[in-house]
Formats: structure tokens, sequence, C-alpha cells
């Protein structure tokens, strides 16, 4: 690459983006999921707390994702978002299945922040609920009004997403988590051949994210990881993967910084533009941040 093209590349990166992160003022009903072998995350996780660790891990900025199912949701990360201009885009929640869906996209033209949504799919009972035909009535929807999809799930659920994506060729679609492998029993195989096939297809792409919690809370270490790492850099490559923290759900097993450290040292060994796409312009284009 020559000198020109090097000063084009760096007026193309725009910031060092965190792609995944959570706010929430904890509720112990609403919020039940987080049990009490997640005690340490049994409390309120708000932007001046999460601005610190940003500036001091060198990020410019985040993507906020729903923790809840419900549009005040989006409010709620809608209004943390004033005065805290480092807050880029938000991943909220709408009903899919809802009789008046394009009314309510419409609606949330008006919210630039909102850049997509989120169905918290793992938590489904019908592990192919992304099949059904409301909710894909609902997804084909979102493209048009320039709206990207983030897909939670399980590597159960890795086969229907196979087919859920080819559905919507035109959809960007990101992968949150890698899907959730299971890091602590070191199974590699099943996991590995389902999301090689889901890679395929272009417009999916895969946080780099989760992974701490799926690895043993305790006694993880960053070798763990690697196996994992290998298949989804193989699988999309670096200007379909983003870097997410999962940050506060992440502090149950590591701290912030430490999950930062697993991600670079591994991706060290790309090149820099490699390691630009990842922490940053991917996640900048996917979500026109």
């Amino acid at each position: 690459m020559g000198t020109h093209e090097k000063n084009i590349r760096a007026l193309i990166f725009m910031a060092r983006i965190d792609a995944h992160h959570h706010f929430w003022k904890f509720d112990p009903v609403r919020d039940s999921w987080i049990n009490d072998n997640m005690r340490s995350i049994q409390r309120d996780f708000y932007p001046d707390e999460l601005k610190t660790l940003l500036q001091a891990n060198l990020f410019d900025g985040c993507v906020s994702v729903q923790a809840d199912q419900s549009t005040a949701e989006n409010d709620f990360l809608l209004n943390l978002s004033v005065g805290n201009a480092f807050i880029r885009g938000i991943v909220g929640w709408v009903d899919l299945q809802a009789n008046d869906l394009q009314e309510q996209l419409s609606i949330y033209q008006g919210a630039k922040l909102i850049k997509g949504f989120r169905h918290i799919l793992q938590g489904e009972r019908q592990r192919d609920f992304m099949l059904r035909p409301d909710f894909m009535r609902g997804i084909a929807m979102l493209s048009s009004f320039g709206y990207t999809y983030d897909i939670l799930i399980f590597p159960d659920q890795l086969g229907y997403t196979k087919k859920f994506i080819k559905a919507f060729p035109d959809q960007p679609f990101v992968i949150d988590h890698l899907a959730k492998p299971y890091i602590r029993d070191k199974k590699l195989t099943e996991w590995k051949k389902d999301i090689m096939d889901v890679a395929e297809y272009g417009n999916v792409f895969c946080k780099v994210s989760g992974m701490v919690t799926e690895g043993d809370w305790l006694g993880w270490e960053k070798s763990d990881f690697r196996p994992y790492l290998d298949v989804v850099l193989e699988a999309f490559g670096p200007q379909r993967l983003m870097f997410g923290s999962d940050w506060p759900v992440c502090l149950v097993a590591a701290s912030y910084a430490s999950v930062v450290n697993i991600v670079n040292e591994y991706f060290a060994e790309l090149s820099q533009d490699e390691q630009d796409d990842i922490f940053g312009n991917t996640a900048t284009k996917f979500y026109n941040l």
C-alpha cells in the first residue's frame, strides 16, 4: 500500500468503537436473568462509568444494545444518549410481529441514533422462532428503513439461522457473541461447521464479543478463546468482524480491560488496517455511525 492510499485509509478510519454493551437501571423482577451467580452486576450501569472505561482503553464511542424487550427501553437508551456524544448508535427493540410495525418504524426514523433492532431469540422456547411467518414479515420491513438486525442466539439455533438469513439477502445482519459457542466445554466441531455455513452469506457480520461469559468464569485462559477466534477470522475476515465488550455482563468473568486485551493480543498478528476494521471501521460502516 502506497503513502497516498495510507493517507486515504487514515481519513476513512473514523473511530475506535465498542460495538456491543448495555446500560440498565437494575430491576430484580424485570432483570431476573441476572441471577445470584451474577450478583456483581445486580446494580445500575450508566454512561459515566462506561465513559471512563472507554477513555482508559482508547475507544472513541460505543453502540448501546437493548437489554429489555420493550419500547420503553428505546426511550431509556435515547435519554441516556443526551449529553453523551460517545454513544454513537443504539440497537433497540420493537415487536417485529406487530400489525402496526411499519408505522412504528416510520416513527423511529426520527430517532437518528437508533440504527437497528434485536430480539432475544436465545431465550425463546420455540428454537426456530425466527422462522415464524409474522417475525419474518417484520424482518422484511427493516432494510427499506435502513435498519440493521442483531441476531442473538445459542449454537443450537445456527441451523435455523442459515435458513432465516437466506430469505433476506439485502438485510444487514450481525451475529452477537459468536453465537455463544460452548467454550467452557471446549466444544468446537459442530459450532464451527454451522458458523462457517452462516458466514457464506456476505450480508452477515459477527461481533467478537461475549466470549468470557461462555468460558470458565473463574478459571479461563486466553488460549481458551483462540480456537473460536481462529474460526470467525477465517469465516468472516476482518471486514465483517467487530469488537464488542459486552460490558457490564462481561464483569461476571473479567474486567473491561481484560476483555479488550484478549482480543488485542489475538489480532495483533494482523495488519494495522485489519485491526482498524475490527476495532472501528466495520462497526462504523455496518451501523452507519
